[in-house]
């Protein structure tokens, strides 16, 4: 099978932590070196953003990043691309046109409103069926506006263009079953969506390896890219609070603008992050390590007693992934792709957002019992192994794409461009994998028990709320 990703934003060649380069980039790099493995051919589309790099780059045998001229070769924040997306469509329809790819499969609403755009060309110049269009979201913008308010940098367009995106493609492939709720909510058909999750290369990722030596006694990890949604704040303040009651732990903070030399001097969350710690009197437990590649992470994962994912909200999240896999327990914000991944008092513990005090209690509780720690870490492991290994996740992808072709499209060029347009529902998709059904969206028991103990001071975020 000939599949074609796109994802506008977001290079598989990309190095991770900044402020647009995250899960996204490992799902689609992962995602298709998987594809390979499996016999199908995969060309990954994505902008370019450097003069220098060639055209096409060999990713590994299988899979060719194909870099797309559309606006300045240069970085460009992704909320700022949605006008070069006409010219990244003209070239997808004339890459197509030339070797027409079996299946597109989309990534972010842009990538998708370019995709749709490109087979609507296509097929007005062959005249033939439709390219099927698969989409992955990785985040919805309903939701950004839920919990950012006019923090949210989205482009205005993507109000009426998402959702139509969504209406539009012959499948939606859901992460998780949460966004299979705001998706239905969008007017998304349920039978045109499909929950398959993202993946962790457990091979990599896995509790045996070298470890990283720590500073201090005890060790929290936090790995994100340095934006505020992802409560990094809400950790430092955590362990402000882990601090003063007399604790030798230290806060290793992975991400950022750049590596921890000048570039991460610059980000604008790192000095907000760097001044929070130092307001709370804890700098000197809390260390920045800017960008890491891959190959490095396990290390570190392997150093720390407890991993904090705390964000706001998390379309899916990756980073609990590689802790499970490397056997480290995971305190996790309740939201999102992290209410799948992570089994509360089984693989970590579940805490409510933007809650300092309940992810001071559950750290401190793991951190107070060693074996309750190994038990959830080991746990982890066994739960990435059984459902996350991106060969699962390939497999689950491929049957939606063998869906597609066996179903067939029915939709014309000029009903795609009017249905986005419009906002209307447009396409005739197959029923996929982890088909959402109708039912109640999962709840997850949020709050760990109290500790006993003296009441806490807690320096509260200096964030927008």
């Amino acid at each position: 099978m000939k599949i074609a990703m796109v994802s506008e934003h977001a290079s598989p060649l990309a190095t991770l932590g900044g402020v647009d380069a995250g899960g996204q980039n490992v799902h689609v790099a992962e995602l298709s070196a998987a594809l390979a493995d499996r016999g199908h051919e995969v060309t990954v589309y994505t902008r370019r953003e450097d003069a220098d790099l060639p055209v096409r780059v060999l990713l590994r045998p299988g899979v060719e990043v194909v870099h797309v001229d559309a606006g300045p070769a240069r970085r460009v924040p992704k909320d700022d691309l949605f006008p070069y997306m006409g010219t990244f469509a003209a070239v997808l329809a004339a890459e197509w046109f030339v070797d027409r790819p079996d299946v597109v499969h989309a990534h972010f609403w842009m990538s998708g409103h370019a995709a749709l755009e490109a087979v609507a060309q296509v097929q007005a110049r062959t005249g033939g069926t439709r390219i099927p269009v698969a989409q992955t979201f990785h985040a919805l913008g309903v939701v950004k506006r839920r919990h950012q308010g006019a923090a949210d940098t989205s482009p205005a367009e993507r109000e009426w263009v998402e959702p139509a995106v969504g209406r539009s493609v012959d499948q939606v492939v859901a992460t998780c079953s949460d966004e299979a709720f705001e998706l239905k909510a969008l007017g998304v058909p349920l039978h045109r969506i499909s929950v398959v999750p993202c993946g962790v290369d457990v091979d990599t990722f896995r509790p045996d390896g070298s470890v990283e030596e720590r500073g201090r006694a005890q060790r929290v990890l936090t790995a994100s890219r340095l934006v505020q949604r992802k409560g990094v704040g809400t950790t430092i303040a955590a362990v402000a609070s882990l601090v003063h009651e007399g604790r030798d732990v230290e806060l290793v903070v992975v991400g950022g603008a750049g590596t921890a030399g000048a570039d991460l001097q610059d980000d604008p969350e790192y000095q907000r992050l760097d001044a929070l710690a130092r307001d709370l009197g804890i700098r000197d437990h809390v260390t920045f390590r800017g960008q890491l590649g891959q190959h490095d992470m396990p290390a570190v994962y392997r150093s720390a007693d407890v991993v904090v994912c705390a964000p706001w909200y998390e379309p899916f999240g990756i980073v609990p992934l590689e802790a499970m896999a490397c056997g480290r327990p995971v305190v996790a914000s309740s939201v999102g792709g992290l209410i799948d991944t992570v089994v509360e008092d089984a693989t970590g513990l579940h805490v409510p957002p933007r809650d300092e005090e309940a992810v001071a209690d559950a750290v401190g509780a793991l951190l107070d019992d060693p074996e309750r720690r190994a038990e959830l870490g080991a746990a982890g492991r066994v739960r990435a192994v059984s459902r996350y290994t991106w060969q699962k996740v390939a497999a689950e992808s491929e049957r939606v794409y063998d869906r597609l072709l066996a179903g067939g499209s029915a939709v014309s060029a000029a009903g795609v461009a009017a249905g986005v347009a419009a906002g209307g529902a447009v396409g005739a998709g197959a029923v996929g994998v982890g088909d959402a059904r109708s039912g109640r969206r999962p709840v997850a028991d949020t709050r760990p028990g109290r500790r006993g103990g003296s009441p806490r001071t807690v320096a509260t975020e200096r964030t927008a709320r």
